[in-house]
């Protein structure tokens, strides 16, 4: 009997039509546009509109990559979104994609690690599939990260925006797809970046607030970690990887990690600075970027890496 493997078959993403510049944001808190694009290579993020849901985002980003998959909606069995920004408390966000997209029964449920949550539900989903839980999947990571900013907070405020990505993964048993991932967290360091409400201990939504010099030392550590981790359950080396597609938080952490693993910054897909960190859609939204230019071919090795709030990390190892 064949080995299942979970192959990407379609990739797709969606961001809100309105652009904020670092020259905007400049108007609001003390700031300029050479002070953050110094420190975080940041230079525009999109912010969706009022009544713009995560649900919205999610839905658009999902149709464009179930149409790049050639498959229709109905053959969805499972539904995965990685999103801290949920429509509501419950039900989860998923289950509204699922209803807009006219799918009248799936597995569909919410995935919360934060900017770690796409890396969290595409492992998810693919130990489903090569375990028979599910056939076809939609991972989706999507955020309206502009709803929990402090707009007062200069150190948070232009480091985030909105958007979301996602892939469709369908069960092969040839040599592409999925090859290993790997997740950690360590909830010691929840004070470092954490939002400061919730359900059951302020009764509020909360702000999102980040110690980002130690949030800073903590990723470059932890990533070069677990790519080097996931590159090893996969029997791969630094010199078989065509591309890394990194949690875009911050320009200097991308570098940070880069150098740390000896890569070539050549090959990671930067768009932190126009998309700004999108926490859970961070990823996907790079990756749909460089399949759709072009970048990412058939039979490439592509890495994917990310941490978030928790702290949470993880990688996945995936042959296009």
């Amino acid at each position: 009997m064949k080995t299942r493997h979970t192959a990407v078959i379609g990739t797709g993403s969606y961001l809100p039509e309105r652009v904020v510049t670092n020259a905007e944001l400049a108007e609001r808190v003390d700031t300029s546009d050479e002070w953050i694009v110094a420190r975080t290579g940041i230079r525009e993020r999109h912010i969706a509109a009022e009544g713009e849901k995560t649900s919205d985002l999610a839905t658009a980003a999902a149709r464009r990559a179930l149409e790049a998959a050639g498959i229709a909606a109905s053959e969805i069995g499972l539904l995965v979104l990685a999103t801290a920004t949920p429509d509501l408390t419950f039900p989860a966000t998923a289950t509204q994609v699922q209803a807009n997209l006219g799918i009248n029964d799936c597995i569909a449920f919410d995935v919360q690690a934060v900017c770690s949550g796409f890396l969290y539900a595409l492992s998810v989903a693919d130990s489903m599939i090569r375990t028979g839980a599910a056939d076809t999947a939609l991972v989706i990571g999507a955020e309206t990260f502009s709803r929990i900013l402090d707009w007062e907070d200069r150190t948070t405020c232009v480091l985030f925006g909105d958007g979301a990505g996602a892939v469709v993964l369908r069960a092969e048993t040839g040599k592409r797809g999925v090859l290993a991932t790997r997740l950690h967290a360590d909830g010691r360091h929840r004070d470092l970046l954490y939002v400061d409400g919730g359900p059951s201990s302020t009764g509020t939504v909360g702000k999102v607030r980040m110690k980002g010099r130690e949030v800073f030392r903590h990723a470059v550590t932890n990533l070069s970690q677990v790519l080097e981790e996931t590159m090893a359950a996969a029997g791969l080396e630094v010199a078989d990887i065509d591309w890394i597609v990194p949690h875009q938080a911050n320009m200097r952490i991308l570098e940070g990690t880069a150098k740390k693993l000896g890569l070539d910054p050549a090959k990671i897909v930067v768009t932190v600075d126009v998309h700004a960190n999108t926490s859970a859609a961070s990823v996907p939204l790079a990756l749909d970027q460089a399949v759709r230019d072009g970048r990412i071919k058939p039979g490439d090795l592509v890495l994917l890496e990310a941490m978030g709030g928790g702290f949470t990390w993880g990688a996945a190892a995936v042959r296009w």
